[in-house]
């Protein structure tokens, strides 16, 4: 395990046991480019990073679930039975592991007795780099490891999605499930979220990083806006169905949109629109790119991006741009972006490895200078996807 907590020895003090648990772990994830497409039925372009979820577990010879989380220690342990596995909004965090178990268990599994597990989690938090998938996935695996569930991959991740949707309530796409589910190092997946077809892309940096770079804002607008930015979609998709028949916005080539986008009667949902489309034209080629060698290129597609989310989507805000807008002023930077759903979080920069040092610095104080506090800074390590350690 690349954490330096000592994870055993608190599993062993909490749980008051000296049985050595089982371990595994779920990434967090970056998307690279293809942003609020997933819900649009285009195409995503994410990859799991080395930051995660460790979660520990033995089983327990009762119905009890106890579950332990170090970054909410004050919490305590959260308890639930097998049979009172209902949303409960007093356990909190807990919810997501909880969901897995009841969703698991409604599709057929057997899961028929408890555990005690720990959770940790290196991902910021807040910085939507998909701490929730993280949790769902890496209780998954540890559930199929446990209880020797005959389970794929892809099913799981769908249970993953589901859990989100219709437990916990957030009406979120699939590629964070996906990119966590079925990560693999030194590679981002290009997904296509209408159908599920992926396809693996070597990332071959040369002398380049990944720098993600967390604006430290919380993201309390997420929710609200991403639900507004969706429903504004499918309100532009309706109109468009009038006379194309399309069941998706990442149906349609750029040319199409643009012969038929007088269909849209609202200028606001033109633009969003604009964007899913668009979008999802600049992923397929970002892979092509990817594929060349041409890292210039996929840089101009990242910063395209950029400025499509913040105009024609706009879910950037002040602290997204101003990073944004910082690194494409620096020395040895080809692309930067926003990554996730806006609002706060994170943005991602390529930028050449021997100039990283000067690239943070420099790009810190602008934004202290402008927002009043620091930004943080994460080199990301390309890894797997969920599994037993």
């Amino acid at each position: 395990m690349n954490t330096n907590y000592p994870l055993l020895e608190t599993y062993q003090s909490i749980f008051s046991t000296d049985t050595a648990p089982r371990k595994f772990f779920a990434p967090g994830r970056i998307n690279l480019i293809g942003e609020h497409t997933d819900y649009n039925g285009g195409h995503v372009f994410p990859a799991s990073i080395s930051y995660g979820t460790y979660a520990l577990a033995t089983k327990r010879d009762d119905s009890v679930f106890r579950f332990y989380s170090v970054n909410f220690s004050d919490s305590g342990i959260i308890e639930c039975d097998l049979s009172s596995l209902a949303y409960d909004k007093a356990h909190d965090w807990a919810n997501y592991p909880k969901g897995m178990i009841h969703h698991l268990r409604e599709a057929g599994f057997s899961i028929d007795t408890g555990a005690d597990i720990l959770f940790y989690g290196d991902i910021p938090n807040g910085a939507g780099l998909s701490s929730s998938a993280s949790i769902e996935l890496v209780t998954g695996v540890l559930l199929q490891g446990l209880f020797d569930l005959p389970i794929e991959r892809i099913p799981m991740i769908k249970l993953g999605q589901k859990v989100e949707n219709s437990y916990i309530g957030v009406n979120s796409g699939i590629m964070d499930q996906f990119a966590i589910g079925m990560g693999k190092k030194d590679s981002a997946i290009l997904l296509d979220c209408q159908t599920l077809e992926y396809k693996y892309a070597p990332i071959k940096l040369a002398n380049h990083v990944i720098m993600i770079i967390n604006t430290n804002k919380q993201r309390t607008l997420a929710g609200s806006k991403y639900n507004e930015r969706r429903s504004q979609c499918e309100a532009a998709l309706s109109d468009l169905q009038t006379e194309l028949s399309i069941e998706s916005l990442g149906a349609l080539t750029v040319e199409e949109f643009d012969n038929a986008k007088h269909l849209i009667k609202d200028p606001v949902n033109l633009l969003r629109a604009k964007h899913a489309v668009y979008e999802n034209a600049r992923t397929l080629e970002a892979l092509s790119a990817l594929n060349n060698g041409d890292l210039n290129r996929f840089g101009e597609l990242m910063n395209q991006s950029h400025v499509s989310l913040k105009e024609d989507y706009e879910v950037t805000g002040t602290e997204l741009d101003t990073i944004v807008e910082a690194a494409w002023n620096q020395a040895g930077v080809i692309g930067a972006r926003m990554t996730g759903a806006g609002f706060g979080g994170c943005a991602i920069a390529i930028v050449e490895e021997d100039k990283a040092e000067d690239f943070k610095k420099n790009v810190n104080e602008i934004y202290l200078k402008k927002i009043g506090y620091e930004a943080t800074f994460y080199k990301a390590t390309i890894g797997d996807g969920a599994k037993e350690i």
